[in-house]
């Protein structure tokens, strides 16, 4: 599996589906590997932040960058792993462990006022001020029972989005 000329052999196929949590059918998975292979396009194993860069949907999102230090150097398995989040049969508490790792730039395992700032800036771009942002910021650290000066476990994250309705999938062609 390391060399993406390879097929997958009914062991590697289990073995990602096992990593990923059985979110994915065996007929997924091959599917999935085939796109795999099309972004490694120097076919080394794994993709880089360039070649996820030419997926359209994923340059154009506004999060992109903040994903990129997630993403860069992915080999197969961890690339199914990842997208087994946006499955409708992930889990609430995995999806938003992936937000979480968004919003945690620094990657400290707590997340502050100012990393939802900055978020919310790459959401927003220039259609909302500095003003606006740091209002709506405070305004939903303030309605959450937080301060604007604490900080966010990832517990607390959970308690926050706990009853959003959050949605996050995607679905998966299988050919």
């Amino acid at each position: 599996m390391g060399n993406t000329s390879s097929m997958l052999t009914q062991y590697d196929i289990e073995d990602v589906q096992e990593h990923c949590n059985g979110l994915f059918t065996q007929r997924e998975i091959v599917s999935l590997y085939e796109r795999f292979c099309q972004l490694d396009r120097n076919g080394k194993g794994f993709i880089s932040a360039d070649e996820f860069l030419s997926v359209p949907e994923f340059a154009v999102n506004p999060l992109s960058q903040r994903m990129l230090r997630m993403l860069d150097g992915l080999n197969f398995k961890d690339f199914v792993a990842l997208l087994s989040v946006f499955s409708a049969k992930a889990s609430f508490s995995h999806k938003l462990e992936f937000i979480f790792k968004l919003y945690d730039a620094d990657g400290d395992g707590e997340v502050t006022r100012n990393d939802v700032l900055e978020v919310l800036q790459d959401l927003s771009g220039p259609f909302l001020s500095v003003e606006e942002r740091q209002q709506v910021v405070n305004r939903a650290f303030e309605e959450s029972g937080y301060s604007t000066g604490n900080t966010l476990t990832i517990e607390d994250f959970l308690k926050l989005w706990d009853k959003t309705g959050l949605k996050m999938e995607v679905e998966v062609p299988v050919d």
